[in-house]
């Protein structure tokens, strides 16, 4: 089952009285499913930042009774403060964590929206990729005005809010709501106490850049002199390019460079419609979607480039770190380390630990932990602090704490043999074809970078991915089967003294004994894959590794018999006729397809086997 995490960040004018802030975290801790992870008031500001995430579902019900309860404790016609606000929650986004995307979260606010504007007749508008219309893209030109401007506001037409009345709610105020990317804070340490080395290197990496400068006397980009703008001399930051016009240089900037001159001057707070005569020459950064500056920090004794990644799929950390090492390098400068302040998407994490095994010609298709902690070794993340995953990474991949597979192997075996139903078949049938999927890994990945031909490596790299990604699915399967059982065993000990109750009673059995046939019928699908991958790595793996290729599908067949047998036993009690008639014919094809790749699987290997004992 796909790990569904979405980040939620609604800011409330609040920061000053804690127990009203702690009503609307009471309010949306009570929404099964989600995770409180942090609160952040600020007394001058008189806001506070809260983060929460969970199941996009649950996510958006704690977002909604978060603001309702806001309605009820604020009151906007009181509020003072420092930062710009423009109702009781005055931004609420969704960020996209783990298994859903933009896309997804652009719902999330829509609905957040359309209920709020319906429920708790406050204006709504939606913003950054939820905007409804370019012009509200950006939170700063939406929240324009403030609370105090927003009743002259709404009675402009062009400010028809997305959801809710296009009336002034004197005590809440309005909402914006919308979807936007997560944000990483990121620091990169440096052997140096001197602010000015950090700082030289920040403003090569941010996206504004920095001042043009030409003619440097050493490595240090500040050692040059600045340019401007003068009469037929319009010089280029990037290179030596010098336009006749701004707009030679504009065009040479898009081509040569690939970044709009108009856009890098905008980031610099210069209008180059208004004309750049005298105005400084700017340098365009080498990563978009960053922020950077340099500076010291006591507690550490040494300085660090601080940067907010506001994109991360469009510049990573490990992006920005190796760019950071090689200026250091020049500079006479070392990188010691990194640091990741507050929390990573694991995906950012996981990628970057892919890569780093693939820059050392390793596989990256090996357990989760191994590829973080790849990661962390690499970005040097224990550097000013410890760095723990389990705290630090949003989104982990599900596992069941305590669960069947936190045991050892001892314990799993005595566990299956007591005198309990459960862990019974369905959970051995999961741990068989997990194992069989390991195998096909193991040996997929003992033979990358020495394959037979370049189609067999690529083969091989596919078949070590899929592998890794079938294991991981059946292990959380073997803790599911059980729990799919409990359900079932829950419900029959509803009580029944009524004819209501036993009516209860009844639904509640059928649904478990419906999940009791989802959770195996998914074990035998995703065994029957195992199988699959264990046939290829045979086929394409060193010939050397050949029977644990075998005993992967052998063993992985288990589990598609283990699975189909666990969906029949259960289709008997079930009153559903069509959900049973459909279930048959689907496990005897299932079962049919496995005989077929197993007859066919065994029979290969057992004659490459015969040829190499001949030889």
């Amino acid at each position: 089952m796909t790990h569904r995490v979405v980040e939620c960040v609604p800011n409330f004018s609040e920061g000053r009285d804690l127990v009203k802030m702690r009503r609307i975290t009471d309010a949306i801790e009570s929404v099964s499913g989600v995770k409180l992870l942090h609160v952040d008031p600020g007394a001058d500001t008189n806001r506070t930042v809260v983060t929460f995430v969970g199941d996009p579902d649950s996510v958006v019900e704690a977002a909604f009774r978060g603001i309702a309860a806001a309605a009820k404790v604020i009151d906007m016609r009181r509020h003072t403060g420092a930062h710009p606000r423009v109702g009781a929650c005055d931004v609420c986004p969704f960020v996209p964590v783990e298994g859903v995307d933009m896309d997804d979260c652009v719902e999330l606010a829509r609905r957040l929206g359309e209920r709020v504007g319906r429920e708790l007749e406050v204006p709504v508008y939606l913003y950054e990729h939820a905007a409804s219309r370019p012009a509200r893209t950006n939170l700063a030109l939406v929240r324009k005005g403030e609370y105090e401007g927003l009743e002259q506001k709404l009675a402009d037409p062009e400010w028809k809010p997305d959801f809710g009345p296009a009336r002034f709610n004197p005590a809440f105020g309005a909402l914006i709501t919308g979807a936007r990317e997560f944000l990483i804070a990121y620091n990169i340490n440096l052997n140096s106490t001197d602010k000015a080395h950090a700082t030289d290197i920040a403003l090569e990496l941010r996206e504004k850049g920095r001042v043009a400068r030409r003619g440097q006397k050493n490595a240090y980009y500040s050692s040059g002199q600045e340019l401007r703008y003068t009469e037929d001399v319009f010089p280029c930051g990037n290179c030596a390019f010098d336009g006749k016009r701004f707009e030679d240089t504009e065009q040479h900037c898009q081509e040569a460079h690939g970044y709009s001159l108009r856009d890098l001057l905008a980031l610099n707070d210069i209008d180059a419609a208004k004309g750049v005569l005298g105005r400084k020459v700017y340098r365009a950064g080498l990563f978009k979607a960053c922020k950077a500056i340099g500076w010291y920090v006591d507690a550490y004794k040494r300085v660090q480039l601080s940067i907010n990644l506001t994109n991360w799929r469009a510049t990573s950390p490990r992006d920005v770190l190796e760019a950071a090492r090689n200026m250091a390098t020049a500079r006479g400068l070392v990188v010691t380390g990194s640091e990741i302040v507050g929390l990573v998407p694991f995906q950012a994490l996981y990628q970057a630990g892919r890569a780093y095994l693939e820059a050392q010609g390793k596989s990256p298709y090996v357990p989760v932990n191994d590829v973080l902690q790849a990661a962390m070794f690499s970005l040097g993340l224990n550097d000013v602090a410890p760095f723990a995953l389990e705290t630090k990474v949003l989104g982990l991949p599900k596992a069941y704490a305590g669960g069947l597979m936190d045991m050892r192997c001892r314990g799993l075996v005595d566990e299956v043999s007591r005198g309990t139903p459960a862990p019974g078949g369905g959970s051995v049938a999961a741990l068989a074809g997990s194992l069989g999927a390991a195998l096909a890994s193991m040996v997929a990945n003992l033979t990358q970078g020495k394959a037979a031909s370049e189609m067999a490596e690529k083969q091989l790299r596919a078949t070590a991915e899929k592998a890794q990604r079938v294991k991981d699915a059946l292990m959380l399967a073997v803790d599911e089967d059980a729990f799919a059982f409990s359900a079932y065993m829950n419900a029959r000990r509803l009580p029944a003294g009524t004819a209501a109750e036993k009516a209860h009673r009844d639904a509640k059995m059928q649904e478990g004994l419906k999940l009791a046939v989802e959770v195996p019928l998914r074990t035998a699908r995703l065994s029957y894959e195992a199988m699959e991958t264990a046939e290829l790595a045979m086929r394409d793996g060193n010939p050397n590794s050949i029977t644990d290729a075998m005993v992967g599908f052998t063993i992985a067949s288990a589990g598609v018999r283990g699975g189909i047998w666990n969906v029949l036993i259960n289709l008997k009690d079930l009153a559903d006729a069509a959900f049973v008639a459909e279930m048959r014919p689907t496990c005897a094809k299932l079962l049919a397809k496995t005989d077929a790749l197993l007859a066919r699987a065994t029979s290969d290997g057992n004659a490459r086997l015969e040829a190499m004992l001949l030889r």
